[in-house]
């Protein structure tokens, strides 16, 4: 007898600008996009009225943290350059980005949730995994009052995908967005999941994706045609099965609730390949977006890191990393920059890249700085 488990995979919508937009309701049905450190914020004038930034008038190497529905529909996504994302939504508001706003907010939510079903696979600011399996109430209603419990603690809006397993979660999720409930089974997956382009799987990223399409496999019906044996010789042992089963739908991994952090990072896949010289700019951008993430992903979680490393993938889907250890731990997205600017200076540059990441490592507990009056409070 097989065992049924009932996994959810819950994500936030457009997180972190819905955040936003209860702060400034006004701009609801309009283009917005958050990014970038050097935006102006939104100024209250003496009539009441705001005044923001426009997306056209933004000048720098900053990039998109995150937008709206209304301006992804003009193309704009996370991790584009901001220069960029205003050729195609020029008329689209800039907003600047507030993390301590959105950990509040991922706190709301995660524990609202974590009152209804406790077991929780926590996976970034704006998604968990949870396991459902021994509710016995049915899996919409169920879907339904966790939504409602996600939108009374925040006021926003989430998706949910319950499947069997965390891969067709995952996928499940993004299926029926925004606000929607997604309930799939294993019988469900030749017509809901294999019309879908590979790199729907979590796990496929740019460059086995692009090596399946060479193969001429584009969709996930096309990937469960191939034989375990051709992926096998194509892919490796490991990622061959993996490949052959993913493409199934099966997924026995368990919710990971309680994991010991031994590194944390942050990495983008660029939407083209770049030059190190002619899209500086752009890449200065990309650099500075990803050490403010990856301060604000220590600082969640009271770390600091005394190892800071990069990963470069190039345009042959070749790949280096280089790191360097300080003399003393970091969390600043300042430091972490600058190490990671040494870490690149080891690097001989021959052709465009495709990925950029930065990893801290070494990490210890942030110990909080005393004042002199809290040292007097010691006890002797």
């Amino acid at each position: 007898m097989v065992f049924l488990r009932r996994i959810a995979h819950l994500d936030m919508d457009a997180f972190f600008a819905s955040v936003e937009l209860l702060h400034y309701p006004m701009l609801r049905g309009q283009a917005v996009v958050v990014g970038g450190r050097s935006v102006m914020r939104p100024q209250q004038l003496a009539d009441g009225s705001w005044q923001f930034a426009c997306l056209r008038d933004y000048v720098g190497r900053g990039v998109v943290t995150t937008a709206t529905y209304e301006a992804r529909e003009f193309g704009v996504h996370s991790g584009m350059g901001l220069m960029k994302a205003a050729q195609k939504a020029p008329d689209a508001v800039l907003l600047p980005a507030n993390f301590e706003a959105y950990r509040d907010f991922s706190r709301r939510f995660k524990a609202a949730v974590a009152g209804i079903a406790p077991v929780i696979e926590d996976r970034g600011i704006d998604e968990i995994y949870i396991d459902l399996t021994d509710f016995t109430e049915d899996s919409v209603s169920l879907a339904r009052r966790i939504k409602a419990a996600v939108r009374a603690a925040t006021g926003l809006s989430c998706s949910i995908g319950i499947t069997p397993n965390k891969l067709l979660a995952k996928i499940a999720s993004d299926l029926d967005k925004p606000d929607g409930i997604c309930v799939l089974t294993v019988e469900d997956v030749p017509t809901r999941i294999w019309p879908l382009p590979v790199r729907r799987i979590n796990g496929i990223g740019p460059k086995a994706g692009a090596r399946l399409q060479a193969m001429g496999v584009n969709t996930v019906g096309e990937l469960a045609a191939v034989a375990e044996s051709v992926l096998v010789a194509e892919f490796g042992g490991s990622m061959g099965r993996w490949l052959y089963r993913a493409a199934r739908g099966i997924d026995e991994r368990p919710l990971e609730t309680v994991r010991a952090s031994k590194s944390v990072s942050r990495e983008t896949t660029f939407e083209r390949d770049l030059d190190v010289l002619r899209d500086r700019v752009v890449l200065t951008g990309i650099l500075d977006d990803l050490c403010v993430r990856l301060e604000d992903d220590l600082r969640k979680k009271d770390l600091l890191a005394r190892t800071i490393g990069i990963k470069l993938r190039f345009a042959d889907f070749t790949s280096v990393t280089r790191d360097i250890t300080l003399p003393a731990a970091v969390g600043s997205a300042r430091e972490i920059r600058q190490a990671a600017r040494q870490c690149l200076k080891r690097i001989i540059f021959e052709q465009r890249m495709r990925l950029l990441g930065v990893r801290a490592s070494g990490l210890q507990a942030r110990v909080p700085v005393m004042t002199q009056g809290d040292q007097g409070e010691l006890p002797l």
